[in-house]
């Protein structure tokens, strides 16, 4: 399936910010499966990871837009959110900044249920997930004072999350 972001990304003039809330995500993704099987993802080996997403980030930070991405974790990490944190590299290699914050230095802040996308400051692409962590629809919403609040939502967190450089699962 191609990431629903991938087509406004490639539209994108400024900024694209993506935050993720869940601590499971589809657990039939065949990554996750490798992953689980050990299988891991290094920066210099970029033929055995590298794929269309990477190359949709890569060709936006050329262009100058920036992306980021904040991930809300509860800790210790499930064994999916262990996988993004390992997965992460192939992020950063594309030219993603990502932070990560743990749930319980939240308190304080207004966080979306849901994990969205923003692009620059106005089109907004919310993914619903099931409780197993399906993705069951994706909706854009084109409201510019929802995307407002996102964006503020999504400021508070990265200025409170750790740079993944930084981060130490707990």
């Amino acid at each position: 399936m191609q990431p629903p972001a991938r087509e406004p990304l490639s539209h994108a003039r400024r900024s694209a910010v993506h935050l993720e809330v869940r601590d499971h995500y589809q657990t039939e993704d065949p990554d996750f499966l490798a992953w689980r099987e050990g299988r891991r993802f290094h920066p210099g080996n970029r033929e055995a990871w590298w794929e269309g997403w990477h190359d949709a980030v890569h060709a936006a930070v050329t262009r100058g837009v920036t992306v980021r991405r904040a991930r809300v974790v509860s800790e210790p990490l499930s064994e999916y959110v262990c996988f993004e944190y390992d997965y992460a590299v192939t992020n950063l290699a594309a030219g993603e900044q990502v932070r990560w914050l743990p749930r319980r230095q939240t308190k304080g802040l207004a966080i979306p249920a849901v994990d969205f996308w923003v692009f620059d400051e106005e089109l907004v692409l919310f993914h619903h997930f099931s409780g197993d962590g399906v993705l069951m629809e994706r909706e854009y919403v084109s409201d510019g004072t929802l995307a407002k609040w996102c964006m503020n939502s999504f400021e508070a967190i990265w200025e409170r999350a750790t740079p993944h450089e930084e981060y130490k699962p707990a």
